[in-house]
This record gives C-alpha cells, structure tokens and sequence, in this order.
C-alpha cells in the first residue's frame, strides 16, 4: 500500500482528497433536509417500516451503485467520476460530454490529460445543465402545463428525448466502429428481451463486457 501511494502523482492524491471530501459533504447535504424536517415537526418514521421498505430496493440499488463505479471510472477517470456523482445525471449527460470531450481532445481518461479534460467537461456540463434548467422553469413555467399534456401535439416529443440524445450520440461511434458495435448491441437487445425491466448501470456493464470481449475475440481472429 506504501509502495502505491508513493507512485501516486501530486494530481491524483489531491483529486481524491477533494472527491472524497465534496462526496461526504454532498451526502450530509442531502441527508440534513430529511432530517431537519423531522427535526421541526418531531416527525420521525418508523425504524420497523424504514427497513421493511429498504430491504426491497436496496439490493438492487446497491448492485447497480457498485457496477456504476466499476462501469464509469475507466471511462471518466478518478476526478471526473467524483464530479460527476455528486452532481447527477451521469449516463444522460455527464458521460457523453466527457467522452465527447475526450475524443476531440485525442486523450484517454486514464492518463493525466485526460482527467482534465474529463473533470472540466462534466464541470462545463454540470454549469451548463443548471442555468438551462433554471431559464427553461422561468420562461416555460406560464405554458409548461400544456407543453406536456398528453393531448398536446408536442407530448409524444417528450417520449424520445432520450432516444435522439444517445441515437444522435451513439451514431457517430456507430460509423466509425460498427464492426466492434454488432456484438455488444445484439448482447443488449438479448439482455433486454429477457430482462426489460434491468437497471440501466447493470445493462450498461453488461454491454461493456460484451464489447471489450468481442473486441478482444475480433482482434485474436484478425477480424479488424
């Protein structure tokens, strides 16, 4: 451990220090407000009831929080994985400008450079996010109602934003890679045919196994 630590740049030690810091910081932050409203109102749940709710989602929680970590820290490196989950929405928004950033800068997330680019890109990304929100609640907020009703023309929109974001994203990586796309997206498509209901940081693991393996049995083959 010793030996590790002193091969660990003056870069990464402070990155994890503040990751770690900001990380417990976040945590208290989103645990105080629960508390200081049962603290005002002397309202405290159920312990019995609070265990009896959480024994049923926390396995699943728990199995998706530790295939993410596993899943985005190659991917993002060690700042950009910090920054990114203490601000949210990572497979929407925080991952695809990363990698985005990462490919245009030609680097890796693995390498100093790259824990830059990664790190500011998901900082852009996050500043960015907040003040479109933040325009968007106060210059829709008089007509938003009727925006997202269901029989407004515009409903149906709303349904595939996800889709075009990461069709949009995913079709240049398609163009310049397809061979090594095939497999992992038919391991997905059969994953999901069982599976429709698997969480979404399990599905992306599992494909990510599927393409490193396929890109691996492709290589050994001399198919690319």
């Amino acid at each position: 451990m010793a030996k590790q630590k002193e091969k660990m740049s003056p870069y990464y030690e402070s990155v994890h220090r503040a990751g770690r810091v900001w990380t417990l910081g976040a945590l208290g932050v989103l645990l105080s407000v629960p508390v200081a409203i049962c603290l005002r109102f002397n309202a405290w749940p159920e312990m019995n009831d609070v265990f009896k709710a959480l024994i049923k989602v926390l396995p699943i929680y728990w199995g998706t929080a530790v295939v993410e970590v596993l899943t985005y820290t190659p991917m993002l490196g060690a700042g950009g994985t910090y920054l990114a989950f203490v601000t949210g929405n990572i497979t929407n928004l925080k991952m695809p400008c990363a990698l985005n950033a990462l490919e245009n800068a030609k680097v890796r997330a693995s390498s100093e450079e790259g824990e830059v680019v990664s790190t500011i890109s998901i900082g852009v990304s996050a500043i960015v996010t907040t003040l479109i929100i933040a325009i968007g609640v106060l210059a829709f907020s008089p007509f938003l109602g009727k925006l997202t009703d269901p029989d407004s023309v515009f409903a149906p929109a709303f349904t595939y934003i996800l889709p075009a974001l990461f069709g949009a994203l995913g079709a240049g990586y398609l163009k310049k890679h397809w061979r090594l796309a095939v497999f992992p997206v038919l391991v997905g498509v059969v994953v999901l045919f069982f599976s429709p209901t698997l969480a979404v940081g399990t599905l992306i693991f599992v494909t990510l196994v599927a393409s490193i393996g396929g890109a691996f049995a492709m290589m050994k083959l001399k198919w690319i």
